[in-house]
């Protein structure tokens, strides 16, 4: 009896010590994972390179803005190169490399010529394989997202972006970028929107009705081709993560109306190419001799002295 007595005592003396060492074992374990997690040291920022040295005396500086502009009712700080590097964004894989242009609607000549040179702009201006996918029909929206304003019609952007892009798979894509036909809405209490992104799905959608005052023609065609390819490479942009620009005038500057986008530059600020370049690898004096030689071809005069100017500063 006392010899069982004796046995029990030391089993649970026993267990209480393997419980404790349990316990210390476990504690320490857990200290050293998160040793391991403070340790954990941020990006290290990449030495930035002649050439963007180089084009930043290129830069102009943004004017005032002045009511009416985007950045007189938006106190934006901008994004520098560092918190861009640092953030979580898009970045081409061997499985994900490909934007898509998907028309929305029934386009003529004229319109579809502007569609297949927004195809190659974009192809350049990222460095990556671009895609214009078959139209498809403003019938796919139904008669509760769409409406009349005034003498035209309107289509809700975020049925198209959620209820028809989103939906939409294709392979090794990266963005996909919806053109409408006709003019667009966000939602009832606003009477229009160039366009809406999902930026966390890589989907955009964008309207080319009001780029084209009123009727594209042969008279107004590089102009709002200029237009269409500065909204279409800026809303791209954004599904690659960078944010509106305050540092330059820049494509990705934000934008209030069409005389604002008409004023802003179709070229990429210094900070902003050194930022899209750290994200997609490509040779940036092969990009640009690119750019200069599709503005040359396609009489987009102003586009190619930016273009031409960066050039001579980087010989």
């Amino acid at each position: 009896m006392k010899t069982a007595i004796f046995l029990n005592i030391f089993n649970e003396k026993y267990m209480r010590k393997i419980a404790i060492l349990i316990f210390i074992i476990f504690c320490s374990c857990n200290k050293e994972k998160m040793k391991v997690i403070t340790k954990e040291q941020p990006k290290e920022i990449p030495e930035e390179v002649p050439y963007f040295k180089q084009i930043k005396s290129n830069d102009i500086k943004l004017a005032e803005p002045v009511y009416g502009d985007w950045l007189f009712s938006r106190k934006e700080k901008g994004q520098t190169f560092e918190q861009y590097f640092r953030s979580k964004h898009t970045v081409p894989t061997k499985d994900a490399n490909i934007i898509y242009i998907r028309p929305i609607g029934n386009f003529n000549v004229l319109q579809k010529r502007q569609i297949q040179l927004a195809n190659e702009y974009l192809e350049i201006y990222f460095q990556l394989k671009t895609k214009t996918l078959e139209p498809i029909s403003n019938d796919v929206v139904p008669n509760s997202a769409r409406r009349m304003m005034y003498s035209h019609e309107q289509l809700l952007a975020g049925y198209l972006l959620n209820d028809v892009l989103k939906e939409e798979e294709h392979l090794n894509r990266i963005a996909l970028m919806g053109l409408s036909e006709l003019d667009l809405y966000p939602k009832p209490e606003w009477n229009y929107v160039f366009g809406l992104a999902s930026y966390r799905d890589k989907v955009g959608v964008s309207s080319i009705y009001r780029l084209q005052d009123g009727e594209l023609t042969s008279e107004n065609f590089n102009l709002c081709l200029s237009r269409l390819l500065k909204i279409s490479s800026h809303e791209i942009g954004h599904m690659f993560g960078l944010h509106h620009c305050t540092n330059a005038n820049c494509v990705m500057n934000g934008t209030n109306s069409m005389e604002e986008t008409d004023r802003h530059s179709i070229r990429l600020c210094s900070v902003c190419q050194r930022k899209l370049n750290s994200c997609i690898a490509y040779d940036n004096k092969k990009r640009l001799i690119d750019l200069e030689k599709y503005f040359k071809k396609n009489d987009l005069n102003d586009e190619f002295d930016l273009m031409k100017k960066d050039i001579k500063v980087i010989q």
